[in-house]
């Protein structure tokens, strides 16, 4: 177990300039994909630019009070904040469903999803539990079983509000922190993966629209006018950029052809207006991201700072690729949002909130 004295330095420059030019280019995209709904929809094709650049600087004023706040201090507040994650997402009942799904808590024009903290929640659970843990991690029933049950609570209530990936994406997190802290390689990828696996695609037949989900994904021409439509205008947005893009703001794919172009499938109006150029620039940055969040967690001088620099580091990974997957045709659509970039408030704010913790663990890392 690492342990060291704490030294208060620098911020990661490269981490913080990457998340800074994701958070722009998140904005400016918001407004170009949003600007022709927004304009028929609210008679203002700035009423959703507005609305995130606000929860924009409220999210860089979160991310510079936490980058100056001494992580080791989270420890206390673990346990009170798992505890009163759990009303919050039986909140959730409370309120009317969109599209079948009961994700949302309403506060008049605001909406807040619980699920979105959770996942950072389970991080910091896994990171302050596991320190203490040690070498019994290696152990399949007191070292990974009990991460499983608590991660899988939490996963199974936000499965409730028909979450799956979200919920997925927190079980995906555990293996990976688990993974790092010492978890026996057969445990998790020979016992676990497999039986998470299994566990998912029980999941996705007991529901008719996961399973028509699933099936459309394979053929989504088979079904163009519904269940195939939000892929195909995907597919077609992204074909229509090419390499160099239509140019900026000149999608045709968001004026009323994708739904809600500015949330889960603002990808696909990127590689549309910014081409393939821009794809990859994005997801440049992201790699950039994880790589610099790999090196902060790597060079740590505790076991909390590499666990908790990896769950971090991990969670915008999965959701990044899982997001590009899914716009790009690779995996069945499921609702995520690309971190940084999809329209979102309170996912942004909360983004941003991790993101100055992550950039404190980079203050109080071993000098090179």
């Amino acid at each position: 177990m690492k342990k060291g004295k704490k030294n208060t330095g620098q911020v990661d420059f490269v981490m913080f300039a990457s998340i800074l030019l994701l958070l722009a280019i998140g904005v400016v995209m918001v407004y170009s994909a949003s600007s022709y709904i927004s304009l028929y929809g609210k008679k203002d094709s700035m009423f959703y630019l507005k609305r995130q650049g606000a929860f924009a600087v409220l999210g860089i004023i979160t991310m510079c009070i936490f980058m100056n706040y001494d992580y080791h201090k989270l420890k206390k507040y673990t346990t009170l904040l798992m505890i009163i994650c759990i009303p919050l997402l039986f909140a959730v009942f409370a309120f009317e469903d969109v599209n079948g799904a009961q994700r949302w808590i309403r506060l008049g024009p605001a909406s807040f999803q619980p699920s979105e903290i959770v996942k950072y929640v389970v991080v910091l659970y896994m990171a302050k539990s596991l320190d203490y843990k040690g070498e019994k991690v290696k152990s399949f029933l007191y070292g990974i079983l009990p991460y499983l049950l608590v991660s899988g609570f939490y996963a199974g209530m936000i499965l409730l509000e028909k979450n799956l990936s979200i919920a997925s994406v927190i079980m995906i997190v555990t293996l990976i922190i688990l993974f790092v802290a010492g978890g026996r390689a057969f445990h998790l990828f020979g016992i676990v993966t497999p039986s998470l696996f299994a566990l998912g695609v029980l999941f996705i037949f007991s529901e008719s629209y996961r399973r028509d989900r699933l099936l459309n994904f394979i053929d989504p021409w088979k079904d163009p006018a519904k269940n195939g439509y939000q892929l195909i205008q995907s597919l077609l947005a992204l074909g229509s950029g090419k390499i160099l893009g239509l140019g900026l703001g000149k999608s045709r794919q968001k004026a009323y052809y994708m739904p809600e172009p500015h949330n889960d499938f603002i990808f696909a109006i990127i590689g549309e207006e910014l081409g393939l150029i821009g794809c990859l620039f994005i997801i440049l940055l992201f790699l950039i991201f994880i790589w610099r969040g790999i090196r902060v967690a790597s060079k740590t001088k505790d076991t909390y700072g590499t666990l908790l620099a990896i769950g971090i580091t991990s969670v915008i990974a999965v959701q990044a690729i899982i997001n590009i997957a899914v716009v790009t045709g690779s995996m069945p659509v499921t609702g995520v949002p690309l971190p940084f970039i999809s329209y979102g408030g309170s996912s942004l704010v909360i983004n941003m909130m991790a993101m100055g913790i992550l950039l404190n663990i980079s203050r109080q890392t071993e000098s090179v």
